[in-house]
């Protein structure tokens, strides 16, 4: 067991992805019953919503389990992108007989401006808390080491990286350019050097005094063999658990992954605003189109129209405008209990292992 396991309290090196949209608590009580560190996401959600998934996650598990949150820079309304961006979806929404909202919101309240949420955390004490998008106030940092809750960060590169060391996380997420759901990069409107899994947590192995946990198109144990033999304390797995009974991945979603699409996932901003890789779609087609060529809304404001569009879409029986995140391994997902695929992780880990020790 590493040194950041120990700490936590887990047995297993994997921890399952906290993905928006699939995660449950019931997926991260299983996961956390059978060894790993089971998830859940509260970035798109209020406080008092929080307080519902964290009671239930302690419902069905004793052990430690993390909660996620979005730390993105506060959208910046503009209402003639926003009116721009309804103009170039309106066709979209007639074609399923709706029509496109009058105006966009601020769908999500990002933790750096919710003192609510922070104080929840302070008070329940998860045993892990984790970061997308970037980094909380110092202040809140501060506060939740001193409650002693373990930290994770999100870094798409070195930089993100050190500036997350410098804050104070305990670990860093290597998010790679292969991870399916939202990059984690903390400024979506900059370079991007797109650093492959294997690439960046090599590096941040190397360059990092804190423990490096790898993500981005791991599915098997013979993935999370590979993360730890980089020197990667733990490896998290998110497109593996979508065809879990317990995540909440609609049907629609668990049919794409399941179909020729999982071969040719796709980066795109026209969901949400910000670019997150997802199953190929008729929203991801539309970039082709109007919408690919008319400045996207900040997020989560844009997102506030995809959602709407795939509400539309899916009371006329489709499904091709959803928010169908799925990293490049996507071929790889099993439908098992979550039970069932940690417990087949963990032998796929010993097996990989045992080839290479006997090399």
């Amino acid at each position: 067991m590493t040194p950041l396991l120990q700490r936590i309290g887990v047995d297993l090196p994997i921890i399952q992805a906290p993905m928006a949209g699939t995660s449950t608590p019931q997926l991260a009580a299983a996961v956390t019953n059978a060894g790993g560190l089971g998830s859940i996401a509260v970035g798109a959600v209020r406080a008092a919503a929080a307080r519902e998934m964290i009671a239930a996650v302690r419902q069905a598990t004793p052990g430690p389990f993390n909660v996620n949150l979005f730390c993105h820079r506060p959208a910046r309304a503009d209402p003639a992108r926003e009116a721009a961006w309804l103009e170039a979806l309106a066709p979209e929404f007639a074609r399923h007989g709706g029509r496109a909202p009058d105006r966009l919101r601020e769908i999500y309240t990002s933790f750096v401006a919710d003192p609510e949420m922070l104080a929840l955390l302070l008070e329940v004490r998860p045993a892990v808390v984790s970061f997308h998008f970037g980094l909380p106030p110092q202040t809140a940092i501060d506060r939740l080491k001193a409650a002693g809750i373990v930290l994770f960060a999100t870094a798409t590169s070195l930089a993100e990286a050190e500036a997350a060391c410098t804050a104070g996380v305990d670990a860093v997420v290597s998010q790679g350019w292969e991870a399916g759901g939202h990059r984690g990069i903390f400024d979506p409107g900059a370079d991007d050097a797109q650093l492959g899994t294997a690439a960046l947590t090599r590096l941040l192995v190397e360059r990092l005094t804190v423990p490096v946990i790898a993500a981005g198109g791991l599915m098997d144990g013979a993935g999370v063999a590979a993360a730890l033999a980089l020197g990667a304390q733990a490896a998290q797995l998110g497109t593996a658990f979508i065809l879990c009974p317990e995540s909440s991945a609609d049907p629609f979603h668990r049919t794409a992954l399941a179909g020729p699409g999982a071969t040719a996932t796709v980066m795109t901003s026209l969901i949400s605003g910000r670019p997150a890789r997802c199953l190929p779609n008729q929203f991801t087609a539309l970039s082709a189109g109007g919408a690919g060529k008319t400045p996207i809304p900040d997020y989560p404001i844009a997102y506030d129209a995809g959602k709407a569009l795939a509400v539309a879409a899916r009371a006329r029986g489709d499904g091709g405008y959803g928010a169908q995140w799925a990293g490049q391994g996507a071929p790889l997902a099993r439908g098992l209990p979550a039970a069932d695929l940690m417990a087949t992780l963990a032998r796929e880990l010993t097996d990989a292992r045992a080839a290479v020790s006997r090399r």
